[in-house]
């Protein structure tokens, strides 16, 4: 909120992830939120993680910053480009798929951006796992 993005977070009930899960969603939530503020702020922006069957399901959206609607369909503003293809998605990226995950990160069609993710709960992670860092 000190940063002005105001914040909705949704949360699965309490849940033991495996350690090194808990330790990624938490990386990828924290860097996405980063984002936002970084690339966004002030706007608002919504935190979801989930568990869907043997997954763990992570989504981040931002309203983008007054403006950001206003872009050409098929060009990406500035704000955009910086998130598409800065270290902190290749990092998200690297997080989800070492557990053999999915991940995906993009401008979203009236403005603002969205980071998602899906872990599988039952993969162990290697000992060189970067989420330990």
């Amino acid at each position: 909120a000190e940063a002005g993005v105001r914040l909705e977070l949704i949360l699965p009930a309490e849940h033991d992830l495996p350690e090194a899960v808990a330790l990624a969603v938490y990386r990828i939530v924290q860097e996405a939120l980063t984002n936002v503020i970084k690339h966004a702020a002030p706007t608002r922006a919504k935190v979801q993680v989930s568990l869907t069957g043997d997954d763990v399901v992570i989504d981040v959206t931002d309203a983008g910053r007054a403006g950001d609607a206003q872009l050409l369909p098929g060009r990406l503003g500035r704000r955009a480009q910086a998130r598409a293809g800065g270290l902190g998605i290749i990092g998200m990226r690297e997080r989800a798929t070492i557990f053999g995950g999915e991940f995906e990160a993009g401008p979203l069609p009236g403005g603002g951006f969205r980071v998602a993710a899906r872990l599988p709960l039952g993969t162990p992670a290697p000992a060189d796992d970067p989420a330990r860092t």
